[in-house]
């Protein structure tokens, strides 16, 4: 299997005319005032901030919506946005303060009060939607202002607040156009990011402009930019073939990236390294088919990685034995320790000791209209199956509904892909295996919950790595869910087109900004 590496494949074509004392370069001026187009299969299911926590609706939050802070690309460690300085209060990481720039403004042309953030905060909480970021903030306790001045006051330590913070969770929204108890409907919305979305037609496309009044933490807004969305990767795959985009990111079926050409004149590759993760999450919940442990340790004995990772995607993902992935601190391998091969005779034994009637019934969903996830879910159903312990129905579901249901518990296991919302192990600890995550599995631990606790009061972050280690061990013995790949990312463009890499670069914000044309 070839390394992940970062390759950035870039190859400038510039045409230099000499004139009387003048030099013009191609293309034109009128050429480089075209919006950018970008194609993705990635859905947007609210433009509300505080309805979706998904990696769809997120990318374009981080464009439209500004934060009291970010990342800069590829930094750790986030920095004021909407803020002029934020910062803890004494040495408990339990007060977060932060200062609100005074320069500030919504794109309708109201300026941005401290009351705008503590409104955007409650209210994300207490609506509370079934598939909403509010899982992110267990223990604020409250939001207090002051002038420009807003602290935040948390029930326990948090190393972490920070960063979670300056994810799209932290959407500052116009309380006066955003009401307070359900979400925004319509396809407008009132940000202060550097851009503006000038239209959106849902699971069509959106077009952003830049906002001329944005302040903050980036020094130039970039230039018109139209996002294309695809229900399915080969739709994609044809835009992009087309030439209808200019670049594309998320996702191109697994063999057109396994097929991609470094030599190819034509085309800027990006190949990163990536924290995307992919999961088979089971419903725990009392008296569903999979709340029993050795149940779930049973199918964890079961999987083989091996044809998801060669056969169905090609070599564009690596096998994963941890809730944790590589390149984060604390990573760790419970899922190779206690599963290291498929082991039909110890799946059998563990169904036996638990009392369960085999072949085991269950539902098993996934997102439905990608080809590579109707194969993996079609190769796990045959692992399950192949010894006689399950009797596994699958079923294909639109991407909300299918959120909505395994919110509501309608499904026994369903796979679910997962993006980094900030550079921290915290971002795969309570999120996916805390009480109250955004799997909404039913999993709760106390056992759990006390080592992401502690996980969370060292603002030296390298002091949590025997934590995390005990954590994941935990989720190998508990099996809420279980690991099956980390991707590769790839990002496609036209060599007339630079910034492309900026798409990915781990931080989790999609930098639409960074896109200019050459």
């Amino acid at each position: 299997m070839r390394s992940i590496r970062l390759r950035i494949l870039a190859i400038l074509a510039v045409l230099v005319i000499a004139g009387v004392g003048a030099w013009q370069l191609l293309p034109s001026d009128e050429v480089k005032s075209d919006p950018i187009s970008v194609g993705t299969t990635d859905e947007v299911t609210s433009l509300d901030p505080a309805g979706a926590y998904d990696a769809g609706s997120w990318a374009m939050y981080g464009n439209i919506y500004q934060s009291l802070l970010t990342f800069k690309s590829g930094a750790t460690v986030p920095e004021p946005d909407a803020a002029e300085s934020c910062g803890f209060i004494g040495q408990k990481l339990q007060t977060y303060q932060c200062k609100l720039r005074d320069d500030v403004y919504f794109s309708n042309g109201r300026k941005i009060t401290a009351a705008d953030v503590k409104y955007s905060i409650e209210r994300m909480i207490s609506i509370k939607t079934d598939v909403g970021p509010w899982v992110l903030f267990p223990s604020l306790k409250n939001v207090v202002t002051e002038g420009r001045t807003i602290t935040f006051n948390l029930s326990s330590r948090d190393a972490t607040f920070p960063q979670k913070l300056a994810t799209g969770a932290g959407s500052i929204v116009d309380r006066e156009s955003y009401p307070a108890k359900k979400l925004r409907t319509g396809n407008t919305v009132d940000g202060s990011g550097p851009y503006i979305l000038k239209s959106y037609r849902p699971g069509a496309l959106a077009e952003f402009v830049p906002n001329p009044r944005y302040k903050g933490a980036l020094t130039k807004t970039g230039v018109p930019v139209t996002v294309h969305y695809y229900k399915e990767s080969d739709q994609l795959l044809a835009a992009w073939q087309s030439g209808r985009l200019d670049v594309s990111h998320r996702q191109l079926p697994p063999t057109t990236l396994n097929e991609l050409n470094p030599g190819d004149p034509d085309l800027r590759v990006t190949e990163a390294d990536s924290a995307e993760i992919r999961n088979l999450v089971f419903n725990v919940r009392e008296g569903e088919p999979l709340a029993n442990k050795k149940v779930r340790q049973a199918i964890a004995s079961l999987i083989d990685r091996g044809p998801l990772v060669t056969d169905i995607y090609k070599g564009t993902v690596e096998p994963l034995y941890s809730l944790i992935p590589q390149g984060f601190i604390g990573h760790s391998t419970p899922f190779f320790d206690a599963y290291p091969s498929p082991d039909p005779a110890r799946a059998k034994k563990l169904m036996e000791e638990s009392g369960v009637q085999t072949p085991l019934s269950i539902t098993f969903a996934y997102r439905g209209g990608d080809e590579a996830y109707a194969k993996e879910t079609a190769e796990l159903r045959h692992q399950l199956e192949a010894n006689g312990l399950f009797k596994v129905s699958v079923k294909a579901v639109d991407w909300k509904k299918f959120q909505k249901e395994y919110a509501a518990g309608k499904y026994d296991a369903y796979t679910v892909g997962w993006l980094p919302d900030y550079p921290d192990p915290d971002t795969f600890s309570q999120p996916l295996v805390g009480s109250n995550n955004s799997l909404h599995n039913g999993y709760s631990s106390k056992k759990m919950d006390s080592l992401i606790a502690s996980t969370l009061q060292y603002s030296d972050r390298g002091r949590t790595a025997a934590d995390y280690k005990e954590l994941q061990a935990l989720v190998g013995e508990d099996v809420p869910l279980v690991p099956l790949w980390q991707k590769k990312d790839y990002v496609l463009s036209t060599t007339e087109v630079s910034g492309s890499q900026y798409l990915s670069d781990g931080t989790g914000i999609w930098r639409l900004w960074e896109l200019k044309r050459i």
